[in-house]
């Protein structure tokens, strides 16, 4: 096993090594300052929540870079929870529920991009998203049960009824928070301007490093085909069950790009690119977390008692206004 593993990462090393060091540059700055974009995203977003704190630009890119970087090489999206328990404890007066209402204003751009870019591909390429979609296997076992879902629906009813008067004063507590977190949906131009500009420039950058390698392998550079590279990588994350889709994201790049270069260079591509993005997502995360944290508060946090206190402690009071 040792040897297969030294084989692969010797290959993926090698197919590193043909490519330019030009290229590889470029996409490096490409991929710096797509993150660094979503680190705007994410300061504006939490300063509109709590404007109190002071969230500074570089501990807002050192949390995101940092769960990108965890989420690269863990699965069960194991760098969004250790995201938001380095927010909660670098911000004074936020809430576990608050920051994580935050994680879904940060992704309704996203969301919306991804969607469209799933619907392009059902249309342009149906074969792509009809074979090994979960909804394939979620309608087949509701079809061989149909007496389960009103049995769960009866049970959640009768649960919800003798529940509701204790889970109604900590729903309310919750929603209450929740509507902090997502308190820059109250002034949309502000929204556009703070949160949907920089995610588009970091969108735009990401376009860019697929650009760059699919350059490098000789694969066709065209509108059409850079959408579907986009749209293959949206595909393999909105099902990921590797880290990083690892596998899924070349398995889709080959079919969606099969008519346009042959799959050896299609694959060698692929492989570059993720290996590339991943260990720059790694290396990228650690250098910005010592930058906004220092070696020991980064140590602290990324631990997973440091990240248990942070879910646990009471939130800090937020400091008083100047008289």
């Amino acid at each position: 096993m040792l040897a297969d593993l030294w084989s692969w990462v010797a290959g993926v090393f090698g197919r590193i090594g043909d490519v330019s060091i030009y290229w590889l540059l470029l996409a490096l700055a490409l991929k710096t300052a797509e993150s660094a974009f979503i680190g705007l995203g994410w300061r504006n977003i939490l300063h509109a929540a709590y404007p109190r704190a002071g969230l500074s630009f570089k501990t807002a890119w050192g949390a995101s870079q940092g769960g990108t970087a965890i989420n690269a090489v863990a699965p069960a999206q194991a760098g969004t929870a250790a995201m938001i328990g380095i927010f909660r404890t670098s911000i004074p007066g936020s809430s576990v529920a608050g920051v994580a209402s935050a994680t879904v204003v940060q992704s309704v751009f996203y969301t919306v991009v991804s969607v469209l870019m799933v619907i392009g591909v059902a249309i342009l390429r149906p074969r792509t998203v009809s074979k090994g979609s979960p909804t394939n296997e979620t309608g087949g076992f509701f079809a061989s049960h149909p007496i389960l879902i009103p049995i769960c629906v009866l049970a959640a009813v009768l649960v919800l009824y003798f529940l509701w008067p204790r889970l109604k004063p900590r729903l309310l507590s919750t929603w209450h928070k929740v509507k902090e977190g997502a308190a820059i949906f109250r002034d949309w131009r502000r929204y556009l301007r703070e949160v949907a500009l920089p995610q588009g420039a970091s969108y735009g950058c990401r376009i860019g490093v697929n650009v760059v390698f699919m350059a490098a392998f000789g694969i066709p550079v065209t509108a059409f085909t850079v959408f579907l590279v986009a749209s293959s990588h949206t595909l393999s994350q909105l099902f990921a069950i590797t880290p990083g889709g690892v596998g899924q994201t070349q398995a889709l790049d080959v079919v969606t790009l099969r008519s346009y270069a042959s799959s050896g260079d299609i694959t060698a591509f692929s492989v570059t690119q993720d290996s590339v993005i991943t260990i720059w997502n790694v290396a990228l995360g650690v250098a910005v977390m010592l930058w906004a944290f220092g070696y020991r508060q980064m140590r602290q946090l990324l631990s997973k008692q440091g990240r248990q206190q942070a879910r646990e402690q009471p939130a800090p009071d937020p400091p008083s206004a100047p008289s």
